[in-house]
């Protein structure tokens, strides 16, 4: 049977291309398309420790890079005794011996906040194991999903959220429930997490591994301590668990007929009146609060989009009156690092400077391309501001760009440099658009 013939329900050939062909072979695929005798899958630990599963790991694992956990052993010396290394894991995985090692705790910057989100650091001999065991689990659970989540599945992503969010307001879902689960990775109850599981899977080797990394020991400021909720973020299975246990709120939320666009624990539900937007605000935080989560309630409204002056932020951008932009943290988040970039004092020739600024501008605009035609011209003139006084600099002038610079250096100088244009680059988007 080749890969095109696996599933007869489906319309796509490569359907489960993505999938990790040593582990889920055509007559396995065959079964999860058909349904196993019971819905439940039986003796999965086989394929986690299974050599082949677990070199293909860490090749995942290498080519993610990140950096060593609480035993303090890098990829690099991780890799230095590989076939010993992975031998190791698959005995102690066989034998049921296997125990994860402390998480790394560490913080990083919010976008847009003085917060800090936390961050767990796994061993990488412990993202080895995950990443198998996510190669082994994650069709069982793919195949369930619902088509309105988004977020951390493979071969879907923030601009198929997006295209969504756009199909449903040019449909007259213009009413939005715009709110935001209350700390959801740090809230998820593990003892429910697992009901959810067991009704999918019966090894309970599996489960046990499962377990096993939801109740791993964090390891901050030299201290230990065993978390009693959450799946630790920066574990490679903690997003495919967060949405397994939201799968219950995007099957509830598609039967009552909702039109909810969800990536991971961010989303939002696109209604046709206030009445219907009330109603379905009230129907997901009875769901939450069944499921042990919380609403923000800072962070939860009703928006008539139409409306000039409201509108609501989603996955980057802001939504308003039929057409979108970058939101402000966004903006900020884009500017800074601009900013970062076009010291005055950075002492690199401008030729460098604008190959680096185009890193950022060229990924920016990928991203934020369909954005209304008014916001690029305006980012344009301000970067080359920024680079006209770097100019000024290296003539011994002070202060930002001025007077005549724009005509001792003119736009025509910075683009016969490189520079990229999110002016020039948006208008020849539109014009092959329309061609």
């Amino acid at each position: 049977m080749s890969e095109g013939t696996i599933q007869a329900g489906d319309t796509s050939p490569d359907k489960w291309a993505w999938v990790e062909r040593t582990v889920w072979t055509d007559r396995m695929l065959e079964a999860l398309e058909n349904g196993v005798k019971g819905g439940i899958w039986y003796s999965l630990i086989d394929k986690v420790h299974r050599l082949g599963t677990l070199a293909n790991a860490w090749q995942h694992v290498r080519r993610a890079g990140g950096a060593a956990g609480s035993d303090q052993q890098s990829l690099e010396q991780f890799e230095k005794q590989l076939d010993e290394n992975l031998e190791k894991l698959s005995e102690e995985l066989g034998t049921q011996k296997y125990r994860p090692r402390p998480i790394r705790r560490t913080y990083i910057d919010k976008p847009g906040s003085k917060e800090k989100r936390p961050l767990g650091i796994p061993s990488v001999r412990d993202r080895v194991v995950q990443t198998a065991l996510k190669m082994v689990i994650e069709p069982i659970f793919e195949h369930m999903f619902m088509s309105n989540s988004y977020g951390f599945r493979p071969r879907k992503g923030c601009k198929d959220a997006l295209r969504r969010v756009e199909g449903l307001l040019c449909k007259g879902y213009t009413w939005v429930v715009d709110t935001d689960l209350k700390s959801y990775f740090d809230s998820i109850p593990h003892n429910r997490l697992m009901e959810v599981m067991q009704e999918y899977i019966a090894d309970s080797r599996v489960l046990g591994l499962i377990e096993g990394f939801l109740k791993q020991e964090i390891l901050e400021d030299l201290q230990l301590w065993t978390p009693e909720r959450g799946a630790p973020q920066g574990a490679v299975i903690s997003p495919l668990l967060s949405n397994i246990y939201l799968h219950t709120v995007d099957k509830a939320m598609e039967t009552a007929g909702y039109e909810m666009v969800r990536y991971a624990d961010d989303f939002i539900i696109l209604c046709k009146s206030r009445q219907e937007a009330e109603s379905a605000l009230a129907f997901v935080s009875e769901l939450t609060r069944k499921l042990e989560l919380i609403l923000h309630a800072g962070k939860t409204s009703l928006v008539d989009s139409c409306q000039p002056g409201k509108g609501f932020d989603f996955l980057g951008y802001h939504f308003e009156n039929g057409t979108r932009w970058p939101r402000k943290k966004s903006m900020k988040k884009f500017k800074d690092t601009i900013r970062a970039k076009t010291r005055r004092s950075n002492g690199r020739s401008m030729s460098v400077i604008i190959e680096d600024v185009n890193k950022t501008t060229k990924g920016w605009f990928e991203y934020f391309k369909h954005s209304h035609w008014t916001t690029f011209k305006p980012l344009d003139g301000w970067i080359r501001r920024r680079l006209r006084s770097i100019l000024r600099s290296y003539n011994k002038g002070k202060g930002i760009s001025r007077g005549m610079d724009n005509v001792r250096w003119p736009n025509q100088y910075f683009r016969e440099l490189g520079y990229f244009s999110l002016y020039d680059a948006h208008r020849s988007l539109l014009q092959s658009s329309r061609g």
